[in-house]
């Protein structure tokens, strides 16, 4: 699976990027992961990234929840993202990138898939297997998620992008 984003991917969309063979994204994409800063707790999300960039840019991307985005360009230097381009281009490359792949012969790209996958799963599953854990201990109850998500609903109109909790800063810092 290629994956294309051209604009913001954060949180849930972890999971797609954590199984795509490569990410495609234009220059102008932030990622982050809010999940902090409402008590939650970023299990698969983090355990997918760490496995996609460096440990430090993982924990990071999980811990500093809606205060800070990952630019594209960062994204591209450490790993998480394989190729930049243009604003409102991702989708084309990406088509174009499976267009090339698509006319490689199957068995060839089936074999070389697998091989990466199993390179891939070797610590993963393991480490899959204490996500649900880690979420039931360290997440806040769904009470007091509301009321974060509620908090930051109230600071910023239609909760846009840049609110957060209290005493958040309102202009989250892009690296």
């Amino acid at each position: 699976m290629i994956a294309a984003v051209d604009g913001m991917a954060c949180g849930g969309a972890f999971y797609l990027l954590g199984e795509a063979e490569f990410v495609v994204a234009s220059e102008n994409s932030t990622f982050f992961d809010p999940h902090t800063t409402y008590g939650m707790v970023s299990a698969y999300e983090s355990l997918t990234m760490a496995q996609r960039m460096p440990y430090g840019e993982a924990a990071r991307l999980a811990l500093m929840g809606t205060a800070e985005r990952l630019g594209a360009p960062r994204a591209y230097a450490i790993g998480l993202v394989s190729e930049l381009t243009a604003p409102g281009a991702a989708a084309e490359v990406a088509l174009r990138r499976a267009a090339t792949l698509a006319a490689q012969p199957t068995e060839a790209v089936q074999g070389t898939v697998r091989a990466l996958w199993a390179a891939h799963e070797a610590g993963r599953a393991q480490a899959w297997a204490h996500a649900p854990a880690l979420i039931a201990l360290g997440s806040l109850p769904p009470d007091r998620q509301a009321e974060l998500f509620a908090a930051r609903k109230e600071r910023t109109p239609r909760g846009g992008a840049g609110s957060g909790p209290a005493g958040a800063d309102p202009y989250p810092l892009v690296r």
